[in-house]
């Protein structure tokens, strides 16, 4: 996307990045900070959080907050104590990036492992569903709040061998549209789905291990429509599927 981004385009705004310690997540936070915003980096390590929360700060933008959190053992009442700390410092959240997620295995449905499978449903819906729900007050209290799930092309249409990562993917995908309608007249805030496309990213690798990285975009080249998104030019595009590619 050939978007040319004003400088201050995020400026005064708070945004939540999930998966912020690293790949895509980790471009998308300190993407963000750069243009202005007040990044909250919520991860499963801390360390790496640290890490861009220290870039972030070196390189003079506004000071990111911290939120170590593994999704995959957080329950709703953790996510609820989550949005009152948030609410009680920031009192408000213009912006909600849905990053974080497991690939599983990809094999057969009937070979999968149970356990497994209830994992990458908790990473990739259950804990999407409960961190969106205790969050749309926050976003409500936004003038123009942006709401985005990602997703990829499985997500849109379940392939053979994807497992749990398809059908977590598509359930999501049916979230946020349902989310878009529910808001559209009743709120300042618009929800739509990214898919980021074939990316060189550690989960890409996973999934195509005899693949070429250096064939594959940069994270970095898909910020233009990151940051469209997360800015005022996308007021108004509200239940879009916004593919990269």
């Amino acid at each position: 996307m050939d978007y040319q981004a004003p400088q201050d385009l995020l400026a005064n705004k708070v945004i939540l990045v999930t998966g912020a310690g690293a790949g895509i997540g980790r471009v998308a936070a300190t993407t963000f900070a750069r243009y202005g915003a007040t990044v909250i980096l919520l991860g499963r390590t801390t360390a790496k959080l640290e890490q861009v929360y220290d870039e972030i700060v070196a390189a003079g933008y506004p000071e990111p907050g911290l939120a170590p959190m593994d999704l995959a053992g957080a329950s709703s009442d953790d996510m609820r104590q989550f949005a009152e700390v948030l609410e009680n410092t920031y009192g408000r959240l213009d912006g909600l990036l849905h990053n974080a997620a497991l690939l599983g295995e990809r094999i057969p449905v009937e070979h999968y492992d149970i356990s497994k499978w209830m994992t990458v449903m908790q990473v990739n819906f259950n804990a999407v569903f409960m961190l969106t729900r205790q969050l749309l007050p926050l976003l409500r209290q936004s003038a123009a709040a942006s709401l985005v799930f990602t997703s990829s092309s499985v997500g849109a249409e379940p392939k053979a061998y994807w497992g749990a990562y398809a059908v977590s993917k598509y359930a999501m995908e049916g979230l946020a549209k349902l989310l878009a309608e529910e808001l559209e007249n009743t709120s300042p805030v618009r929800v739509n789905i990214l898919n980021p496309g074939a990316t060189r990213t550690r989960m890409r690798a996973q999934a195509y291990p005899n693949e070429n990285p250096a064939t594959l975009k940069s994270a970095d080249s898909l910020m233009p429509l990151y940051l469209y998104l997360m800015g005022d030019a996308s007021i108004g595009v509200n239940g879009q599927t916004l593919v990269a590619d």
